[in-house]
């Protein structure tokens, strides 16, 4: 068993255990068990980048066992420049999930750290899966924690929410099977994605392929206008699920793009690019001008979720290093950024047990320290320079502008959007006199949420300032696919 493989079944392991032996009349014990899971598990991924290889393109770190003989479905797993971030992203956001429900999830507790630490391994699978059917596998299964975290630990209308998410991200990726299984075929009988990378395919097969795996990626991004799942499932989620459905779960749509649609379908992939631009600057400004009107902060966060990782998509496809390394970029640090905003309200939360804007008024008077913290992710969410949250907007925009002056002009506008619902958000919660008697009787944060909020705050500033690490590791795997899509593959 290899690092990759650790990486995946530790987290699993540990979930299973919580789910079989825990006890509700003992949460103490289940909270220790699955911290020393989370770390664990993030620890085990820190020798993927310690130990990755800068010069080449090739999956590192293979494991290739035969899973299903008759089907030659195999149990490959591996990782390049632009899969292992993730995987170590997903095992870091984990340990501060289990940190952020510590004192505030009473009620079956052992489970719903199971349910994370479980989802936590199944989403390293997706990111390390080097074949089409085990990615498949852990693709799908990723819904089910989920699904249970928001069904039963999240709002009023968490069924609704929980059932909405489960239905659109189940449909779309049916479609996804049927793709993989003509690939199977095509390419002989091979589950191998790397294999299917090379096969000469006719540009109506691209063309159906792209279209079959678009149906399954954009909703998990997601993109306009397949998103309205995203504010439901997040206004009903417990705190811990928003974070992980923001910081993780829609990097694993847009992750299928890189390794599916571009490489397998490329000449498909540049005759509908313009679509996927138009939507994805769609889903920039007028998702951003959506934000703007939300007078709940949780919903607020998700439509600003949307448009962010419409600079992802729009990155992908403008074909150029600026932009595809951008949209990589803009993909981890909108994992820390969005996964601090939604901890910060839910900071809120916890206190006053309202999400509407509302609802606050001057709250920098009796918590100075969160005000601080929250002032700080509220201009990373902005694309101030300097921190995680600047650096791929910037690349993509960049990029864009390379590509097309007019669409990286529209792309910018969505720093001027982003300040604007950001900072208004906060100027009503943060500043002015104290309003009403609940926040006049709020305490400041404490040792757990200082020590969460100092990690995420460390996190975004390293990447702001020097983002060169993150940029060295994607570069190969980055011109490479570059490469690869330039060249038809047209039979």
């Amino acid at each position: 068993m290899g690092l990759l493989s650790v990486a995946i079944w530790l987290p699993i392991a540990f979930g299973t255990i919580l789910l079989a032996v825990g006890r509700s009349e003992n949460p103490g014990a289940a909270r220790w068990i699955a911290l020393v899971g989370a770390i664990l598990s993030f620890l085990v991924t820190l020798p993927l980048i310690t130990g990755f290889h800068l010069d080449t393109a090739a999956l590192q770190f293979q494991e290739n066992l035969v899973w299903i003989e008759r089907f030659n479905v195999h149990y490959f797993l591996g990782v390049d420049g632009i899969s292992v971030w993730f995987v170590l992203l997903t095992a870091f956001i984990t340990v501060i999930v289990v940190i952020a429900g510590w004192e505030v999830i009473t009620d079956r507790v052992h489970q719903y750290l199971g349910a994370f630490l479980i989802l936590s391994g199944l989403m390293v699978g997706v990111f390390a899966a080097a074949d089409g059917m085990l990615f498949y596998v852990f693709f799908e299964a990723t819904l089910i924690p989920m699904y249970i975290i928001i069904g039963v630990w999240g709002g009023p209308n968490r069924v609704y929410a929980a059932f909405k998410f489960f239905l659109y991200t189940l449909l779309g990726s049916l479609l996804m099977l049927v793709a993989l299984t003509y690939l199977y075929f095509k390419s002989g009988g091979s589950f191998d994605i790397q294999t299917w990378h090379k096969l000469p395919l006719p540009l109506n097969a691209q063309a159906l392929l792209f279209f079959a795996f678009f149906a399954a990626f954009s909703v998990k991004v997601p993109m306009w206008p397949v998103h309205t799942w995203l504010p439901d499932a997040h206004v009903e989620a417990p705190t811990g699920g928003s974070v992980v459905l923001a910081a993780i779960m829609l990097k694993l749509g847009a992750y299928g793009f890189l390794r599916f649609s571009l490489p397998i379908a490329p000449d498909a992939s540049h005759q509908y690019a313009g679509v996927i631009i138009a939507l994805s600057l769609i889903a920039v400004v007028y998702i951003g001008l959506v934000a703007m009107v939300q007078t709940d902060m949780k919903k607020l966060v998700a439509y600003s979720s949307i448009a962010h990782m419409g600079f992802v998509t729009l990155g992908f496809f403008i074909f150029n290093e600026l932009g595809m390394s951008g949209g990589i970029v803009q993909m981890i640090s909108h994992g820390f950024v969005s996964g601090a905003m939604f901890l910060s309200i839910g900071v809120l939360y916890d206190r006053v047990h309202s999400r509407e804007i509302a609802s606050y008024g001057g709250v920098v008077n009796t918590m100075p320290k969160f005000a601080a913290f929250a002032l700080f992710f509220t201009m990373a969410n902005c694309g101030l320079p300097g921190t995680a949250g600047f650096i791929g907007e910037w690349m993509v925009i960049l990029g864009a502008v390379k590509f097309n002056f007019w669409i990286g002009a529209l792309a910018a506008t969505a720093l001027i959007f982003g300040a604007a619902y950001s900072l208004w958000m906060y100027k009503r919660v943060y500043f002015g006199d104290v309003t009403n008697d609940k926040v006049r009787g709020l305490t400041d944060i404490n040792a757990r949420e200082f020590f969460m909020m100092t990690v995420l705050a460390v996190a975004t500033l390293v990447m702001g300032l020097y983002p060169k690490p993150f940029t060295d590791v994607m570069h190969t795997s980055v011109d490479a696919l570059l490469k690869h899509v330039a060249v038809s593959k047209i039979q």
